[in-house]
């Protein structure tokens, strides 16, 4: 463990759980998230960041000119260079019910681009419009694991569960209004389908449904070799 000003970054969570460290920016002040960023750095470490607001994004990076890199559409930061190394590696679908829930796919797209895989992006194909599902079915069928973010009734997952071998996550956005409001509803529809092989996450926790995506695609692959 590494700590400075009250914050510890636990350096050792890789090596225990194949999973890099990684920050929830929404509670941290500026002042602590400039010492984690200068921390890291520092030791020449990587580190994922969720929840950065863009205008705290752009005073670190006027602090941090370099080794910090702000991601806009998923609100999300890198701090630090990637490793060269092999090609990203493939095997996971997010499929996005429409444009309202894309931050969350975008937040789970880059924890994956992270952790050295390139996921497959599917937007704006929910439910309203079947047909929109229906023409990118068999790309979607390529996947090993798909992760499904929906809004308002989250009818998506109980689709999209009974139309693949893939397991599926599902991620309940706060999307809606009304009893959808907060993302409750597409929560409760995401516990209680009736299509076998659905996992939950919590709500907006696209970063949460990319590790299990994530551990899900290494045991396999451990079990393969």
């Amino acid at each position: 463990m590494q700590e400075s000003a009250n914050i510890r970054l636990d350096w050792e969570r890789e090596t225990r759980t194949g999973v890099g460290e990684a920050v929830l920016a929404q509670s941290k002040t500026l002042v602590q998230l400039v010492e984690i960023v200068r921390m890291t750095l520092e030791r020449n470490e990587r580190l994922f960041v969720t929840r950065l607001c863009a205008d705290k994004a752009a005073d670190i990076s006027i602090k941090f000119p370099t080794g910090f890199h702000y991601h806009p559409p998923s609100h999300t930061a890198v701090i630090g260079e990637p490793a060269l190394g092999s090609a990203p590696l493939e095997g996971v679908a997010i499929v996005a019910a429409g444009t309202s829930d894309v931050q969350v796919a975008m937040e789970a797209a880059q924890t994956l681009r992270f952790h050295g895989y390139e996921p497959k992006l599917i937007a704006d194909v929910g439910v309203a419009g079947l047909w929109r599902l229906m023409e990118r079915l068999d790309e979607i069928r390529q996947a090993r694991v798909i992760i499904a973010a929906a809004g308002m009734e989250g009818a998506l997952f109980s689709v999209l569960g009974g139309l693949v071998a893939a397991p599926v996550i599902a991620v309940p956005t706060s999307v809606g209004y009304g009893v959808s409001e907060g993302g409750k509803a597409a929560l409760s529809s995401a516990l209680a389908s009736c299509s076998p092989g659905i996992v939950t996450v919590n709500i907006d926790n696209g970063f949460g449904a990319a590790i299990a995506a994530l551990k899900i695609l290494r045991l396999s692959d451990a079990a393969s070799s």
